[in-house]
């Protein structure tokens, strides 16, 4: 295709690609770990932070409890990869939770899980670009006042590039992924090295004191579950390699869990050092930037992340590495929201699959992903950034919640299937020890993160989290309906030996509105089809444009009776269709198809300037038992636009990779080839029935045969009705 006849959407997404390519499609683990684990890896940014900041509530003397409570988020971290490879592992085909939930613990368990993880996939885009749009905004404070502008434009960025393709996207995230992990790993060994050596960074916030809180024992017990809620979503994506099996390339399971124990490795190796150098460095994160003692321009200059102020004080300020750390902290955060662009529409295939979703987030768009999934979810995130003003701090407290409540059913749904593997039996000693060994893990695995929902709900709940406790069920009832009424349509529709077909007799009504061209090639193309039977009709509105029409009937010599139908209402759907019921109660089951003419043209502006009553006439005849429609095109000068000279596609072309032809006008009636057609000159011509007594009219022929059309038989003058 040229250049010139490039659409806007052919240049943002690119050129449709077949199906067969597919496979082509698919993704080794060096891409896929970029495209899945983003968000694993990139909630590492943001989780340490998190964590120090509520322990910071309760004054300096609560970050010795940091160590401890990251041990805790490792503990759980390391415990969920494994459970998940299990996951992994028994059921590859791209479910994940859900399906392990569906299948396990039955439907309504599912549909908890899958409304989870939906909500949960919607707010790691809307958290992970507002984290990113901080590190933005962290290193060049003159952004601020355009933090949510910002916010929005990188979703529409990321859902562009998501669109182009897996493969394309996943060349496109993968260097600054690996640019990250590269960059972050050399600030933390440089920082632990400079403290062996006895140069321990400090950070900017690190002079600065805390008001002290005096808490109670149960408050202080509160405060450090709160903090290690917050530091579990470091958590968050790990489930994302379990929705996104078929993605990969053969052996789909082996690469899969290779994929999964990489990503749990580095988000530990990463969220640990992170811990660590922030304690040494002495960085100071306030929930409000002027509870921090010393700092003057709390009020007027957004806090430093949590990472930038460690590499500000390993690095220097404004070096290089600071800038390259702060800009691959940024890009990463950003495109974390990737991994949500991949999961939510695999999923919303898997539901629309099971019908519990619409049908078309099941369909592949031009460039084989699930196009559809990919633009609600779009949405969704850019109203949650408009809401919040893509606030991280408000943000995340609705976060992680949907992660829990899907790990918990997951795991609890495994633990069933192993349970019921061994009770079927049949297995060898060394399969057997391995499912009690799965068995095992996600036992461990439902244990665990049960507690860590509970504490997550507790902790987070009056904070914000009680809108997903809104969202979620609203979700539920909507699947649930979804699937209901789908269930409802089959049953319907589903043959039967009671219905049965047997129409007799074919009617056409060809539809007149004035003596025009396109009125006059709709009769052409009812003769043409043959019915047993033709009439026009007209719906009479205002009594002259009738007798007009009645007048220049007869001069035509039409023979196909003109039939009149008063609408003393000035409506046109009602009177046609109480014509047709009465039709249908003299004639019985006889199939009318109504024969409407209506434009095509080439301009926007044209569409305001007609009435579109064909289209209308179209929807109301729908309704009408019997009835079939036809639209007759005309196409207008102005559509020459779309189909002629300018050569653009037409319709489902470019999606079959066909070249784009100019396409010329067929003349009204072309003298190289005899078409079924009414001609019109100044002798008046008999249309269906051949006047053989005069020797100028031409009779009307067939368009590829060239043999004479059987006519209906002639009848009186026009009726009114």
């Amino acid at each position: 295709m040229t250049n010139e006849g490039r659409s806007p959407k052919r240049w943002l997404i690119g050129d449709p690609l077949p199906s067969e390519k597919l496979e082509g499609q698919l993704l080794p683990k060096h891409l896929a770990l970029p495209i899945f684990a983003s968000d694993a890896l990139s909630s590492v940014a943001y989780a340490p932070q998190e964590l120090l900041m509520i322990l910071l509530l309760g004054g300096l003397a609560f970050l010795s409890f940091a160590p401890w409570v990251a041990a805790a988020v490792v503990v759980l971290l390391v415990t969920v990869v494994l459970s998940y490879r299990q996951l992994v592992k028994a059921y590859p085909s791209g479910g994940g939770d859900y399906e392990v939930a569906h299948k396990n613990l039955g439907e309504k368990a599912g549909l908890i899980v899958a409304s989870a993880l939906l909500v949960d996939y919607v707010l790691t885009v809307a958290v992970s670009v507002a984290s990113g749009v901080d590190n933005v905004i962290s290193a060049l404070p003159f952004l601020a006042p355009w933090r949510v502008e910002l916010a929005v434009l990188c979703v529409i960025l990321i859902a562009a590039v998501n669109l182009r393709g897996v493969r394309e996207s996943s060349k496109a995230f993968a260097l600054p992924t690996y640019i990250f992990i590269g960059s972050v790993f050399l600030m933390i060994v440089t920082a632990l090295i400079r403290t062996v050596f006895g140069d321990a960074p400090v950070a900017e916030s690190a002079g600065y004191q805390v008001h002290a809180s005096s808490l109670t024992q149960a408050a202080m017990v509160l405060l450090l579950l709160r903090a290690f809620s917050s530091g579990c979503s470091a958590l968050t994506g790990v489930e994302a390699v379990a929705n996104g099996v078929p993605a990969f390339r053969t052996p789909k399971i082996r690469n899969a869990r290779v994929t999964l124990g990489l990503m749990g490795g580095i988000a530990i190796v990463l969220f640990a050092g992170l811990t660590a150098t922030a304690l040494i460095s002495g960085v100071h994160y306030a929930e409000n930037p002027c509870d921090l003692q010393g700092w003057a321009q709390c009020a007027t200059s957004p806090q430093r992340s949590l990472i930038a102020q460690i590499a500000a004080a390993t690095f220097g300020n404004n070096t290089f590495f600071f800038f390259l750390i702060q800009a691959a902290t940024a890009i990463v955060l950003l495109l974390a929201a990737n991994t949500a662009f991949n999961g939510f529409p695999l999923l919303g295939s898997v539901l629309a699959r099971d019908s519990y979703a619409p049908k078309a987030l099941n369909t592949r768009g031009d460039r084989l992903v699930y196009s559809n999934g990919m633009i609600v979810l779009a949405l969704a995130a850019t109203a949650l950034l408009l809401v919040y003003q893509a606030n991280l701090t408000q943000l995340i407290q609705l976060y992680i919640i949907g992660v829990f409540v899907s790990f918990t059913l997951g795991q609890s749904g495994m633990v069933k299937h192993w349970i019921t593997l061994l009770k079927e039996g049949g297995q060898t000693g060394r399969e057997r020890s391995s499912i009690v060994r799965s068995l095992c893990i996600n036992a461990f695995g439902a244990c665990l993160t049960a507690i860590v929902l509970i504490v997550v709900t507790i902790t987070k709940f009056t904070h914000g989290a009680y809108l997903v406790f809104i969202f979620m069920p609203i979700l539920w009832f909507l699947m649930l309906g979804v699937n209901r009424y789908y269930r409802d349509v089959e049953k319907e529709i589903e043959v039967d030996p009671i219905t049965t077909f047997g129409s007799v007799g074919d009617h056409a009504i060809v539809l007149v509105g004035k003596m025009q061209k396109p009125a006059l090639k709709a009769l052409d193309y009812a003769i043409a089809a043959r019915h047993d039977s033709i009439e026009a009709i007209h719906v009479s509105i205002e009594e002259e444009a009738t007798e007009e029409l009645q007048k220049q009937w007869i001069e035509q010599n039409i023979h196909v009776p003109l039939t009149i139908i008063e609408s003393p209402y000035r409506e046109f759907g009602v009177p046609l269709i109480k014509y047709l019921k009465h039709r249908r109660e003299e004639h019985g089951s006889e199939v009318t198809t109504v024969y409407l003419p209506q434009y095509i043209v080439g301009h926007w502006w044209e569409g305001i300037l007609h009435n579109h009553r064909a289209r209308r006439l179209a929807k109301q005849l729908m309704l009408c038992h019997g009835v079939t429609v036809a639209l007759v095109p005309w196409l207008l000068d102005s559509s020459s636009l779309i189909y002629g000279r300018r050569s653009r596609p037409l319709p489902g072309q470019d999606r079959r990779g066909e070249p784009v032809r100019a396409i010329a006008r067929r003349p009204l009636v072309p003298a190289s080839k005899p078409h079924a057609r009414i001609h019109i000159h100044s002798t008046p011509l008999a249309v269906g029935q051949p006047d053989n007594s005069v020797p100028d009219v031409p009779e009307v022929v067939g368009e590829t045969t060239g043999e004479t059309l059987p006519t209906p038989p002639e009848t009186p003058a026009p009726t009114k009705r």
